[in-house]
């Protein structure tokens, strides 16, 4: 068992820093950045801004993802010797939708300890503004790249009781608009981009009317979706229900099926009414 600060030992810190303000930082956070003995940072560059508003000098190196597997070995020589380091990410927390998981799962099973700094979040800054449903919510991060695997994807969480939360870059975003609509439906969304700059936005709408629009190409995006809401529907249309997910581009006998999900009814029962009767 961890008994983090009681039984001391060398310690990887996950510290989280700024999502854009350059005052969302914690006394803690800092306090530890100057303490250890190295901070591993997704890309130097960006960190070195931050290290120098806070006059912070402790020794930075690279941690990124197409070096990782090199890197980790790397933080492991400095605990060995006995040695605290930091990890952090240019924005947020390292590990949530940036490098750092493998990291991590390495340290604890060295039995080293691992000791999260806690701070900004762009998915729970999002969440709070939203007006969506806090909890539950499901932090889903970025989707997969490859067309099928996005679809089955967003199937297999369609019918969750619970805000989506989805991270987007700015020049995917409009495709991935298309995608929840058409897998989703019309559901309430939030696009939420720019977090705590100068230029934050927050556009509350549907994804019906968000898929209508040219989104700024600029900023990277939060989206929040409206969780699966369940809805007695009597004596529905299903000749309908089908004509909606063909509009939407799905084939034939994938709109019957999408239907036939939707209404909680069989798949035999939609074929009856949309083809026979």
């Amino acid at each position: 068992m961890q008994i983090s600060f009681k039984n001391k030992k060398p310690t990887l810190y996950i510290v989280s820093t700024p999502i854009g303000n350059l005052e969302d930082i914690t006394f803690r956070a800092i306090k530890i950045l100057n303490e250890v003995e190295v901070v591993f940072a997704e890309d130097t560059r960006v960190s070195k801004k931050l290290f120098n508003y806070y006059n912070i000098n402790t020794k930075l190196i690279s941690y990124y993802e197409e070096r990782k597997y090199e890197k980790i070995e790397n933080v492991l020589d400095y605990l060995k010797q006995g040695k605290d380091v930091a990890l952090i990410s240019d924005a947020g927390t390292p590990g949530i939708s940036d490098p750092g998981f493998e990291l991590i799962n390495k340290v604890i099973e060295s039995d080293y300890y691992v000791v999260s700094i806690p701070g900004v979040s762009a998915a729970t800054t999002a969440l709070t503004t939203s007006g969506l449903l806090m909890q539950p919510h499901l932090f889903v991060g970025f989707l997969p790249r490859k067309q099928n695997e996005i679809k089955q994807a967003l199937l297999n969480m369609s019918e969750i009781e619970a805000t989506l939360i989805f991270y987007e870059s700015p020049n995917r975003v409009n495709k991935t608009l298309e995608h929840l609509f058409s897998v989703l439906g019309d559901r309430k969304v939030v696009l939420a981009r720019e977090l705590t700059k100068l230029y934050e936005s927050i556009n509350r709408t549907t994804l019906g009317l968000a898929v209508l629009e040219e989104q700024i190409n600029k900023g990277e995006y939060v989206i929040l979706v409206e969780g699966y809401q369940k809805e007695e529907i009597i004596n529905p249309d299903i000749k309908e229900y089908v004509s909606k997910y063909i509009k939407l581009g799905n084939n034939e006998k994938e709109a019957m099926r999408l239907a036939a999900k939707e209404l909680n009814i069989s798949r035999r029962e939609v074929y009856q009414k949309y083809k026979i009767d």
